[in-house]
């Protein structure tokens, strides 16, 4: 890179001074990454802009913030670190003038049952300690109103033998608020005992229909059958009550079969421990069908889902208990703990005048709840239910009110899943992190968000192999004049459409309730590219996720992960690696299944995987690059084999765009694989190689991915009569290039054209100008949305003004 495009935003000092004031990063080659150097700016907030797969997050998070909690946790002693992860040091020549890395990412919270916006951050805590201060009965300490902590864990008194003396001991009692029933989960699982065995048979005749229960199996049907509790011969339906309560509730027992000591114990409880306790996620796709037919969760009758036993909930301020005050919406909690200046009526002085400080905590973490556009989120919502956005930003509160300054603050792509409205706020917010004394480094591709930046690195100049150099670095203005793909869709502004297409027919909503709807009807075009829009909260996917009737022929391709193991990748998700084992076995005359890393062509050491993991037993298992096949997953003698002059593990490693090629000519030629890796280039993925676990995607790029695997779309037709005739699509711009979104905007204009019908949940103002037609939701977020604000063409959008869409959408297009 010359000279001539470096912007130096440092004043001019002698070079000692001037390190200090650096984060200097040298032959930085992680990834796709060149030899990329870098002198950041401290104190300052950088952003790191360039198309998806450059090397942006490679440079920021996996060489940055890698290298910075690395050091770090080097400073804890050994033995301490003993329980550590211990990554590798990020290949790069120079790292100076690092300060601590707090990354803010996209990464979804764990889908605990447990775990809520609450306990995610400190405001259950802080409400715990607030009602067992002032709440009236006064019920016990904290823990009283925790739906973490069992009602009781122990009581009575037992007596202790020491020879002859004998001795009472009491045994301390601890009361939390959990819920009995649900064991503080808010919901009661209840199993359909007709998915797991046909009560007509017996069970010598074959009477359980669960997955894996064969006749011979030593450890369940035989089990059940010869433990002397049931007989084996007799249909189920006609068991008497002690059989039936043996055959499904029965306590563990130890029972003797075939001389060999077993442990028998009813079929619900057996179920509960085998299946039910196990991440569904992880279970085979066959046991996670069965799952999702046998059981059902619903709302503890005992607590109504609050979590909290009945004392907890007796227990109240002003007429507000505490599971009142985390179903609240928290604007309105942040309100109601606004008007507890005064002590509660039959409230201690004393345990009131120790509050204030916690008030005055509790406050302000509710209103920075209130601040980052999250004020329509309620202290219950199960964290796993955040999007990924709405995650980020929930890990931001904890931030906002630190002390600590000279931090490094990461954050990927903050402005996913924000309104306009909504960008100028979290842009506030993040020239105050910088302006406390700390480092602001930022992914992004929203204009708005690079144009606050004191200092920008745009990466490129293209993506995968394409990347990874440095094609800018400098101000705003010099990124607008220095002629990057960037720089030159900087100020790129939509168009509304001269004509917009005609519904063909229209999919009706009557009464929808769902979450904060208010009893919405609304009429969707089919047919047409729609697009609803509205602020973050305002019902947006509650009225297209959640109330769209289910024989809509509706297909849905959103941002959640991707079932699978982490073999997965894109060449299997798609299909890919069919056609592509099948012409190295033609070209090479052996069987298909060699040139699988799951079948005969895994590598021994590693079965496949390319790495090896060692399980640390209470630690988290290290993976390490597997030395007999050097990661590559095959055998030595099946890397003999090519096609086109490359083995299976170089064509695997190929980015999708290289490879499109590679099989559209010349030995290689396989139009079944061309015809895949050109629809992952249609929806931007071009940059990905086919064999990247698809556990390292972004939510956006899993969408597209899903995208890419839709049925190719037959012309004409009646898109109310076509199965799968409409699309939903979910931010599919998250994570776009400015230059990529046009692409986008082709791809869905193709796929209406063919006859489809396009629903799009969007904030992207290029993508509202192109619609057909707009959907706003509003005007607010949480209760104050919910309504259908404005239905119509851009155009009619864009002369009323009536909506904050209108006027941001107005600004956007220069009217």
């Amino acid at each position: 890179m010359s000279k001539a495009t470096r912007t130096d935003t440092q004043s001019p000092a002698p070079r000692v001074a001037d390190s200090h004031d650096l984060i200097r990063v040298h032959g930085a080659r992680v990834n796709n990454l060149k030899d990329v150097s870098v002198e950041l700016p401290k104190r300052r907030l950088t952003v790191f802009t360039g198309v998806s797969g450059s090397g942006k997050s490679s440079l920021v998070f996996d060489t940055i913030a890698a290298e910075s909690q690395r050091l770090i946790n080097e400073t804890y002693s050994a033995f301490v670190q003993g329980f550590m992860a211990t990554p590798a040091r990020p290949e790069v020549d120079v790292l100076e003038g690092l300060t601590t890395a707090i990354i803010v990412d996209q990464q979804r919270m764990g889908a605990n049952p447990r775990s809520t916006v609450g306990t995610a951050t400190d405001a259950n805590a802080m409400l715990r300690i607030l009602f067992s201060r002032l709440g009236q009965p006064h019920i016990g300490p904290p823990s009283a109103f925790a739906f973490n902590v069992p009602s009781v864990r122990a009581s009575g008194a037992i007596t202790v033998e020491r020879g002859a003396k004998k001795a009472v001991k009491a045994t301390y009692t601890r009361t939390g608020g959990m819920c009995i029933r649900c064991e503080g989960r808010g919901t009661v699982s209840d199993i359909d005992l007709t998915q797991l065995y046909d009560d007509s048979k017996s069970i010598a005749e074959g009477a359980f229909t669960i997955p894996g229960w064969k006749s011979d199996s030593f450890w369940t049907v035989r089990l059940y059958a010869e433990s002397g509790f049931l007989d084996p011969d007799k249909p189920i339906r006609e068991y008497t009550e002690k059989e039936m309560h043996d055959f499904l509730h029965r306590e563990p027992s130890k029972v003797k079969v075939e001389g060999v000591n077993l442990t028998y114990e009813g079929l619900i409880p057996k179920i509960q421990k085998s299946f039910l306790a196990k991440d569904k996620e992880a279970l085979q796709p066959h046991i996670r069908a069965f799952v999702e037919r046998a059981v059902t969760f619903t709302t503890c009758p005992e607590c109504d889902g609050t979590r909290l036993g009945e004392a907890a909930r007796s227990s109240k301020i002003k007429g507000i208990s505490i599971a009142d005050a985390c179903a609240m919406q928290i604007s309105d909690l942040a309100d109601w703990v606004r008007g507890l200046d005064e002590p509660s009526p039959g409230a201690s002085s004393g345990r009131h005048s120790t509050v204030a400080p916690l008030l005055a905590a509790l406050r302000q973490i509710l209103d920075s709840f209130v601040e980052i556009g999250l004020g329509y989120l309620s202290l219950d919502r199960p964290s796993g239910t955040l999007s990924g956005g709405e995650a980020q930003r929930v890990k931001m509160i904890r931030h906002l009110g630190s002390a600590l300054t000279d931090v490094t603050y990461v954050f990927d792509e903050p402005t996913i899943g924000l309104h306009p409205h909504d960008i100028q706020r979290m842009n506030d917010l993040l020239l105050r992190l910088r302006d406390k004394g700390n480092t602001v480094l930022v992914v992004e591709h929203k204009p708005e968000v690079i144009a606050i930046a004191d200092h920008i690195v745009d990466l490129g100049p293209g993506a995968g192999t394409e990347g990874g150099t440095v094609c800018f670095e400098g101000t705003v203005e010099g990124l607008r004049a220095g002629g990057t793909l960037t720089g030159r869709h900087l100020d790129d502004r939509a168009a509304l459409k001269e004509t917009v297409r005609k519904p063909a027919d229209w999919l009706e909503i009557r009464g929808a309730t769902a979450n904060n709807l208010r009893n919405v009807d609304v009429d969707i075009p089919l047919g047409v590219l729609c697009v609803v829009t509205g602020v973050a909260g305002s019902g947006k996917s509650s009225l297209v996720h959640g109330s769209i009737p289910a024989d809509a022929g509706v297909v849905a391709v959103d941002q959640s992960p991707i079932r699978g193991s982490r073999r997965s990748s894109p060449a299997t998700y798609t299909g890919l690696l069919d056609p592509i084992r099948k012409a190295f076995a033609k070209a090479n005359g052996v069987k298909p299944a060699l040139f699988s890393a799951n079948s005969e062509g895994a590598c021994p050491t590693c079965n496949g995987a390319g790495v090896v993991y060692t399980d640390l037993a209470m630690m988290a298992d290290v993976a390490s690059t597997c030395e007999e096949c050097e990661g590559k997953r095959f055998q030595a003698s099946v890397l003999e084999y090519r096609l086109g002059g490359r083995d299976i593990s170089e064509v695997l490693a190929m980015p999708v765009a290289e490879a499109e090629e590679f099989f559209g000519a010349g030995e290689a030629r396989t139009p079944a694989a061309q015809r895949i890796l050109a629809r992952l280039i249609d929806v931007g993925l071009g940059y990905l190689t086919l064999g990247q676990p698809l556990t390292t995607l972004s939510g956006g790029e899993r969408q597209r991915l899903k995208l890419a695997t839709l049925p190719q779309p037959s012309a004409g037709g009646t898109p109310r009569a076509e199965k799968g005739g409409v699309y939903v699509l979910d931010e599919p711009t998250t994570g776009l290039h400015l230059a990529d979104v046009r692409q986008l905007l082709g791809l869905l204009d193709r796929l209406v054209d063919s006859g489809k019908s396009v629903i799009v949940i969007e904030h992207h103002q290029a993508v509202m100008a192109h619609a057909d037609w707009i959907i706003d939701l509003g005007p607010g977020a949480g209760h104050d949305g919910g309504r259908i604000v404005f239905e119509g063409t851009p155009a009619d959008l864009v002369a009323a003004r009536s909506t904050l869409t209108g006027e941001h959408l107005a600004a956007y297009i220069g009217c």
